[in-house]
């Protein structure tokens, strides 16, 4: 057989090639060539979208969720129709804008496939599926167009909303009408938030349970709770008629004292309470969002914005040396807020003395101070029942008496912790075989466990516990005054009775 082609066989193959290279370059070609994202955002789209901008609206990642609860709710509005399409990006590309779509320019090879959904918290208990990034083919009064959900992902942590094929002033209406609606279902309207700034300065919501702290949980002098209560729940009780007298409704309460006293107790007392409003919870390092959270609470309004420990960062810089402490951050954020917002700024801290200087250059913010101090005698007898009521204690009313007493000066968390010592000894005694009766707690086990928290090697631990390292103020540990040493009782560090 011949190996050379003949000149007709070479004829015949230019002519067939010279027409591939035209079908390749045909308009046919182009079409099945086109990315099949392109091509279907092109098709649905009218005549003439080169020529229109794209409109696109970002917003805080932690709007995820409401983002999505308004598109729902705007996608079944009467006459239109909403058609979601998702696709797929190479790994290790970055996130595709819907001007590059409909360019075309510069694509990665995408293919259409089912929405990409992440599964949001939507309240307390529930989720909400959310799309990560999908396009909407929207059919209504305003003609064909598309809007693009472009979501968080590890290439990009940014959040936005893409509308294409409308002229700008219609494509603003239709952005309009999704953030009336965001606000309208605001998923986090009249819950507790837990905020969270992350390491870039964004800021992270978490729905919390409410707090079932009763009234009679919160031991305080009549006098004080009933101040705190007049200008935390006072103010919301009677909102309109103070606005009716023209009095302002944001107000700012500090509570001070020594650690372990009660302040985070009595904030969750309040936060409970206050069913009708959106409540945020701020805490150290989280209180470098104060802004975001307080411009999110004025949205939210009525809300309560607890910042607890803020002497952790009443010196602390946000952005580095030079610039403002984080203080300054929350009295402008104080300052930000309208007369009649029905705001209440709840502020904790162990060091009034830090906070002082600053409330004073700038007053206003704070409207109300109030000392929760360390427990009397009375106060110190009903936390002793309170934190054993779920305890069978069995001591007598002169033993009950003489904790009280040699207690002088302690917080509820020492309390608290004294009683959790108790049931551990029990516990032991009766693994040593003591005759202990199951459950029961004796003076004989309170009596040991707060010897050995008076005990001179446990100053640290009663520091931890909010109790003060000086001697001179340190309750009574043994001897005369205290509960007579019985057998087996821990007496400053050493057994007796043995």
């Amino acid at each position: 057989m011949n190996s050379e082609a003949s000149d007709s066989e070479a004829r015949e193959f230019a002519a067939a090639f010279l027409s591939f290279l035209h079908w390749i370059h045909s308009e046919e070609a182009a079409e099945r060539s086109r990315n099949e994202v392109v091509a279907l955002v092109i098709d649905f789209l009218d005549d003439g979208v080169v020529d229109k901008s794209v409109l696109t609206r970002s917003f805080p990642v932690f709007e995820h969720v409401n983002v999505q609860t308004a598109l729902n709710a705007w996608s079944v509005e009467p006459g239109r129709e909403v058609e979601v399409r998702g696709f797929s990006i190479p790994p290790r590309h970055g996130s595709v804008s819907l001007q590059q779509l409909i360019s075309g320019n510069a694509m990665p090879p995408l293919s259409l496939s089912a929405p990409p959904l992440v599964d949001l918290a939507s309240g307390p208990g529930s989720t909400l599926a959310c799309l990560q990034r999908g396009l909407l083919l929207v059919t209504d009064a305003l003609g064909r167009y598309v809007v693009m959900v472009n979501g968080p992902d590890d290439q990009d942590p940014g959040l936005e909303l893409e509308i294409a094929g409308l002229p700008v002033d219609q494509a603003q209406a239709v952005h309009a009408r999704l953030n009336e609606l965001r606000s309208q279902l605001n998923v986090y309207r009249g819950h507790v938030l837990d905020v969270s700034a992350t390491p870039q300065g964004g800021v992270v919501l978490a729905f919390s349970e409410v707090p079932k702290t009763a009234r009679d949980d919160v031991i305080l002098p009549t006098q004080v709770l009933a101040r705190v209560e007049r200008h935390a729940l006072g103010v919301a009780a009677h909102r309109e008629a103070l606005l009716a007298a023209g009095q302002h409704l944001k107000r700012g309460l500090l509570l001070y004292g020594p650690p372990g006293t009660g302040k985070t107790h009595t904030t969750r007392y309040l936060i409970g309470q206050m069913s009708g409003y959106t409540r945020f919870v701020l805490t150290g390092r989280a209180l470098r969002a104060i802004g975001s959270a307080a411009d999110l609470a004025r949205e939210l309004q009525p809300a309560v914005l607890v910042l607890e420990d803020v002497d952790l960062v009443a010196e602390d810089r946000s952005f580095g040396p030079g610039s403002s402490p984080v203080l300054f951050d929350l009295l402008d954020a104080m300052d930000g807020a309208a007369a009649d917002a029905d705001l209440l700024f709840l502020l904790t801290t162990n060091r009034a003395d830090l906070l002082e200087p600053a409330l004073a250059a700038r007053p206003g913010r704070v409207d109300v101070a109030v000392e929760i101090a360390l427990p009397d005698a009375d106060a110190r007898r009903r936390l002793f029942s309170l934190y054993s009521r779920s305890l069978e204690l069995r001591l007598s009313e002169s033993e009950t008496a003489e904790v009280v007493e040699r207690t002088d000066g302690v917080t509820a968390s020492f309390l608290k912790e004294l009683l959790r010592r108790a049931v551990l000894e029990a516990l032991h005694d009766r693994q040593a075989g003591e005759q202990v009766a199951a459950g029961e707690i004796t003076a004989v086990q309170v009596s040991r466990a707060l010897d050995d928290l008076l005990d001179g090697s446990q100053q640290v631990t009663r520091s931890l516990l909010g109790v003060g390292n000086d001697p001179d103020s340190l309750p009574a540990g043994g001897g005369a005054g205290s509960l007579p040493p019985q057998r087996g009782a821990w007496t400053r560090g050493r057994i007796v009775g043995r």
